[in-house]
This record gives C-alpha cells, sequence and structure tokens, in this order.
C-alpha cells in the first residue's frame, strides 16, 4: 500500500489531519491533530501505515511531526 505522506514537508503546527512522529520517550505515535484517534506504534512505518489507512491515503493528510508528539492513553 502507497503511503500518502509528505516527508519533506515535516509540521511544526496541527496543519495535516494526522501527525506521526515520537513522543517524549522516544515511541512511535500517530495522533489525529483533533486529539480523539492514535495510538503507540512498534515502527515509524506501522505509525505511517496507520495514519495512511485513517485517513483513506490522501496526500498532505499525513505529515511528521518536528517536535515530540504528547500522547495520552485515556
Amino acid at each position: 500500500m502507497p503511503v500518502a505522506l509528505n516527508a519533506n514537508r515535516p509540521v511544526r503546527s496541527a496543519a495535516a489531519p494526522y501527525l506521526v512522529g515520537q513522543d517524549g520517550k522516544g515511541h512511535w505515535v500517530a495522533v489525529a491533530t483533533g486529539g480523539r484517534a492514535g495510538g503507540l506504534f512498534r515502527t515509524r512505518q506501522d505509525a505511517i501505515r496507520y495514519a495512511c489507512v485513517e485517513t483513506g491515503c490522501r496526500p498532505d493528510d499525513v505529515a511528521l511531526a518536528v517536535e515530540p508528539i504528547r500522547f495520552r492513553l485515556s
């Protein structure tokens, strides 16, 4: 499955519906910018794949975070 990720355009803000990056402990995360969906993943590729499936693999809907992502399990 192709990955709709603009890896050449890391973001600092919530411009894309999903952000992929690492949390403060180095875990890979994919999180909806609204904070209502996401997860912890074993690898970067797994996090990207999840975000891609969740967004329908639309271009520019998944972006890499420049800074650590805050992720909480509720």
